[in-house]
């Protein structure tokens, strides 16, 4: 069995050949196929706000969430959404039609400082993951700590932490001993959250058990980015955003995400598992999507 390592808030995975993928939940998912990871490093956990806010203070960085959108980049775009923000889950009220677009708002003035909007002020706790992420913004980030962005089969094997076959990370059981083991929404997704009466949904990034590579949150809390281009048709049920499930995302234009959010229920999107991903524009921030760094073993 591959084993991990610590080395200064990253964990050292030695790699090896397993079976990524899975033909049960979603069509995404397949073909269920061998692949071989090398050796590499992986942050522990997701990046946090502390941790954003002092590459920030560092370096200055303005995310996408906090620039205006230039109309020449989204043709038709209706002018009360030519003002810097991000798109923000909302539990709607019961009664409201089922479906992403019952959720999903774009906020002016969401980003990670604001993850939920003015509304609800500046509620980014220190240890919580960042969220409002686009992909530009991540890859500065990484390049900041001198690190890159993981690939999709880097973050599957991670999150696998050597367990061949099991469902879920930790096992075939969502709760074994009726435990939760990760961030997802267990019950009454999206009316009522059994844990959160009220924002924020996520969590501190050490709160729920790591696997047995000694790495947390994996699965749930934050969906992550990859460098992987996406590849395919995405499949049906989504707590990312409203889409028609015949749409094949371009490589260009969108990657991979892994490891699911707190937003993932047992009713409707199931993506808090290692072989879950996501396509994801590479131009769009939610409040659920952060990453994690990685790093090449060749590179030390």
């Amino acid at each position: 069995m591959p084993t991990a390592k610590s080395l200064n808030g990253m964990m050292h995975i030695d790699g090896g050949t397993f079976t990524i993928g899975c033909a049960d939940f979603y069509p995404e998912e397949s073909p269920v196929q061998q692949a071989v990871v090398k050796p590499f490093l992986l942050n522990t956990t997701p990046v946090t706000n502390t941790q954003f806010a002092a590459f920030v203070d560092d370096t200055g960085y303005v995310t996408l969430a906090e620039t205006v959108p230039n109309p020449a980049d989204y043709p038709g775009i209706l002018p009360e959404m030519i003002v810097a923000g991000s798109i923000v889950f909302a539990a709607p009220p019961k009664g409201q039609p089922f479906g992403p677009e019952s959720w999903w708002n774009y906020v002016p003035g969401a980003d990670w400082r604001h993850p939920y909007g003015p509304e609800y002020g500046s509620i980014a706790p220190d240890d919580h993951p960042v969220v409002h992420i686009a992909y530009g913004d991540a890859l500065a980030y990484a390049l900041w700590a001198g690190k890159r962005l993981p690939t999709e089969v880097e973050l599957e094997f991670a999150a696998r932490g050597g367990l061949k076959g099991a469902a879920f990370a930790w096992g075939d059981e969502l709760f074994p001993g009726g435990k939760m083991m990760a961030n997802f929404w267990s019950e009454g997704f999206p009316f009522k959250h059994p844990q959160r009466s009220r924002p924020p949904y996520t969590s501190p990034v050490t709160h729920y058990p790591p696997n047995s590579y000694g790495l947390y949150d994996l699965i749930a809390n934050v969906w992550e980015w990859t460098s992987s281009d996406a590849s395919g048709p995405v499949g049906n049920n989504s707590c990312c955003h409203s889409v028609d499930s015949r749409f094949v995302p371009a490589p260009e234009s969108h990657k991979v995400l892994k490891g699911g959010s707190h937003l993932c229920a047992p009713n409707y999107c199931q993506r808090y598992r290692p072989a879950a991903k996501w396509f994801q524009p590479v131009d769009t921030s939610t409040s659920h999507v952060g990453f994690r760094c990685a790093q090449s073993v060749d590179d030390d």
